[in-house]
């Protein structure tokens, strides 16, 4: 029943010999990634100290003994050793769904921060979690994108200033945009909201990958790593938890970007000032918008991911399941780009939102009212204002988070794959 259900794809219930063969070729690539990956020496045989180590890199430690168990239960000729024809003949007929060799090699990319909010977290696997492994991983993280998120801090900032204040009868430009920033407040006031901006990333990311945790456990799936659908459901939810947690600071990180010179003294005096003035309801301005922009931007930026990791394994993983260092950032940035371009106009509105608070007097306007509005004096363009700035913040943002990432990694011990 699994090898008809993994083969039909047509779903009538029955495999045909198309299917047959389809279902063959497509196992016994995957079967040869996973034996390339298992043949540490690279001598085309698997031993007992192969298998041993390819476990304990997976988490699960077990004996020479139970090693040598396994060996014999494929092994035909008595070599204590398998070779290809062996490995194949022996898994052909048992249908894999989840490869976690394969797996490996993919699972910590998703950490890579373009200065957005990652909506899934990373997944960690059991000696990763007693080891202590996935602190660092955490730490690591989140160090690489307080430093991306400083070093694109200008493009983001331009990016909310675009979003609020561009239109059709003032239609800022990027060169406009910094030249105007600096002549209000010097070269320092490119970086207004950054501060903000990076201490949010601790209590969001801890939030997440807790909430993530317990929403798995819900779900009570038995596999350690999770489905694609299993995966965007509990991500989605554990990005609202994070999001409804800490959306007090998404709207100061947006009041501190668009402050003039000298209206706040620092962070405690703007929340002090909209407490004050606009009242606690102040801080949750554009919520609506933001938690609807989670699910969109978490599907889209996991399907396609997926999508490129799946086509890349099947056209190029001849002889190795390592997809390298280049596959995995253009997978990743490509994946995050398309999930931040379907999520743009309720991330402008969201902003728009958190925005109009600040304008005493101003009429309360509605999300809808809103996209209404945009649209009527704007036309669509007007919900990608400040699109701009926004990808072209994206390449340096990943590569800068993927270079500091790698060090702190090193820094804290954590062992690369």
């Amino acid at each position: 029943m699994k090898i008809v259900k993994a083969g039909d794809k047509d779903l009538d219930g029955q495999l045909d010999f198309e299917e047959f063969v389809h279902y063959l070729q497509d196992h016994e690539k995957k079967l040869r990634l996973v034996f390339k990956s298992l043949d540490k020496k690279n001598d085309g045989r698997i031993d007992a100290q192969e298998i041993m180590q390819s476990l304990r890199d997976l988490g699960v430690k077990i004996s020479e003994q139970q090693a040598e168990k396994i060996l014999k239960s494929m092994d035909k000729n008595g070599t204590m050793t398998i070779d290809w024809n062996e490995w194949r003949d022996y898994h052909l007929l048992h249908p894999v769904e989840n490869i976690p060799e394969i797996i490996l090699y993919w699972k910590h990319s998703t950490i890579f921060d373009v200065g957005e909010n990652l909506t899934v977290p990373d997944e960690f696997t059991v000696e990763e979690r007693q080891t202590g492994m996935w602190w660092r991983h955490l730490v690591a993280g989140g160090g690489a994108g307080a430093v991306s998120r400083t070093c694109t801090a200008p493009l983001d900032r331009l990016k909310v200033l675009m979003q609020v204040h561009a239109s059709r009868s003032n239609n800022m430009c990027i060169v406009g945009g910094f030249t105007h920033m600096i002549r209000e407040g010097g070269p320092k006031s490119l970086w207004r909201g950054n501060g903000i901006n990076v201490l949010k990333i601790a209590p969001e990311s801890a939030i997440k990958f807790m909430a993530y945790e317990q929403i798995k456990r819900l779900i009570g799936t038995d596999q350690e790593m999770l489905g694609i659908c299993e995966r965007l459901v509990a991500g989605s939810l554990a990005g609202v938890i994070a999001q409804s947690s800490i959306y007090p600071m998404e709207v100061l990180k947006t009041r501190m970007a668009l402050r003039k010179t000298g209206q706040y003294s620092g962070m405690l005096d703007c929340a002090k000032n909209i407490l004050s003035k606009e009242g606690m309801a102040a801080f949750y301005k554009g919520y609506i918008p933001n938690l609807l922009g989670i699910i969109p931007y978490a599907g889209i930026d996991l399907a396609v991911y997926e999508t490129l990791k799946n086509t890349w394994l099947q056209r190029y993983a001849v002889n190795s399941a390592d997809p390298g260092v280049f596959v995995l950032l253009a997978c990743g940035t490509m994946s995050s780009t398309c999930g931040q371009l379907a999520s743009y106009p309720l991330a402008l509105v969201r902003t728009r939102m958190q925005a109009q608070a600040s304008v005493e007097g101003a009429p309360e306007v509605t999300m809808r009212g809103l996209f209404k509005h945009i649209l009527k004096t704007e036309g669509a363009f007007g919900l990608y204002r400040g699109l701009a700035p926004n990808f072209m913040k994206v390449i340096p943002a990943v590569s800068i988070s993927y270079v500091v990432y790698e060090n702190l990694k090193m820094t804290l011990g954590v062992q690369s794959r």
